[in-house]
């Protein structure tokens, strides 16, 4: 007599980084671990943070700094929330409408640098800042997208307008010269150049290879009362992401569906196989960096939504768990990292971590500004910028 499975209810996003979470229901990978997944496709990064925090979500496809964020009160909700693993590693574009396009090509090309060239003409002529969209005020792609500005000397709260503008509604909103461009997790910004609405000028790659992209997120409550449930989740989406590495062609037909990202399977085969394209599971994408928490923090302090006082390594401690994942690993005759902290900015190209159960192939990890970030340094804090903004 086969004994009940476990019933779950897991939040997604509709992006092609959700598909260790889809291919574990799709494949068998939860049901193996005794675990009935029910997907739930939410439209909003907002809408999983409210349903997780309300408990009609049991775990849920993040964003890496949301966990920090809703541990921390910033925003509408106050929750804590771990997280316990990793998704994946990059995957976000930068897009540019195609008028916006046109003029970067005439003035320096289609660059951060082109960008701020037709924001000076802008300027001197008296035309309205451009508006540029991102998915959530506490997201990769808010500080993915002020990090290619700053680069290139454009300042985010001055220069430009920065909206939040859920996924699925990207397109939509270039499509009616809403927004110039956006910073937004595949398949949209492919969908737009397919569309000619606009060209990917940057990709996650560009702006600091090898970053945590999504985590899977659980209320600490629901992590401490679920022990077994939850590594059994963990093992299934480490399962998941080894397939979808290996099985990119059939991923695609996976994750296109209506259920999931609802775009043409080209469009989203072309997402996974183009640079710049997700890592599920190779180079420790599923291994939940403390030391990339800290970074998400040095930029959410650089731009005023953090207090400059916090104690970012105690926090990182708290609410990324790199403990969790290693159990469910081993089990499963993973290799795993002997550290919870590395520097960031080092790699120009493929390395192997030897401070590991065994040497594990890691990828290139630098910054667009050439900045190496030490999470060890007494004085890793970022720059205050010269003006205060509100918390959005």
């Amino acid at each position: 007599m086969s004994m009940e499975k476990t019933r779950l209810k897991l939040g997604i996003a509709p992006l092609v980084d959700c598909a260790a979470i889809v291919v574990a229901k799709e494949r068998g990978f939860f049901a193996e671990q005794g675990l009935d997944v029910q997907i739930s496709r939410e439209p909003s990064w907002a809408n999983i943070r409210d349903k997780l925090a309300l408990g009609s979500l049991d775990a849920a496809q993040m964003l890496a700094p949301q966990p920090i964020s809703m541990s921390l009160g910033l925003g509408a909700i106050r929750e804590p929330v771990i997280a316990a693993m990793g998704l994946g590693q990059g995957g976000n574009t930068i897009t540019i409408g195609a008028a916006l396009c046109h003029r970067m090509e005439q003035m320096g090309g289609l660059t951060n640098h082109g960008l701020k060239a037709v924001i000076e003409d802008d300027k001197a002529k008296g035309r309205p800042a451009l508006t540029l969209a991102m998915t959530y005020p506490f997201s990769t792609h808010h500080y993915e997208l002020r990090y290619w500005l700053a680069a290139a000397g454009i300042d985010p709260d001055r220069d430009v307008r920065l909206s939040v503008v859920p996924p699925p509604q990207m397109v939509g909103h270039l499509s009616a010269g809403n927004i110039a461009g956006f910073c937004v997790g595949e398949p949209w910004g492919s969908l737009a150049a397919s569309m000619e609405l606009g060209r990917v000028v940057a990709t996650s790659d560009d702006i600091f290879a090898g970053r945590l992209e999504k985590v899977l997120g659980i209320t600490r409550s629901w992590a401490e009362s679920h022990p077994e449930t939850l590594k059994a989740m963990l093992k299934a989406l480490i399962n998941a992401g080894l397939w979808c590495d290996a099985n990119r062609a059939e991923l695609a037909g996976i994750v296109a569906q209506p259920a999931y990202v609802n775009v043409p399977v080209e469009v989203v085969r072309h997402a996974l196989t183009k640079p710049g394209a997700p890592v599920f599971a190779a180079q420790a994408a599923n291994f939940p960096w403390r030391s990339q928490a800290m970074w998400y923090m040095r930029e959410m302090q650089r731009w005023a939504h953090l207090p400059a006082d916090i104690n970012t390594r105690r926090l990182a401690e708290d609410i990324y768990r790199p403990d969790l994942y290693r159990m469910a690993a081993l089990e499963l005759g993973r290799p795993v990292p002997l550290t919870d902290y590395k520097s960031e900015g080092e790699h120009a190209a493929p390395w192997i971590l030897t401070q590991a159960t065994a040497p594990i192939a890691m990828g290139p990890d630098l910054l667009l500004d050439g900045a190496r970030f030490d999470p060890n340094a007494t004085a890793a804090a970022a720059p205050t910028p010269a003006h205060k903004e509100s918390t959005p």
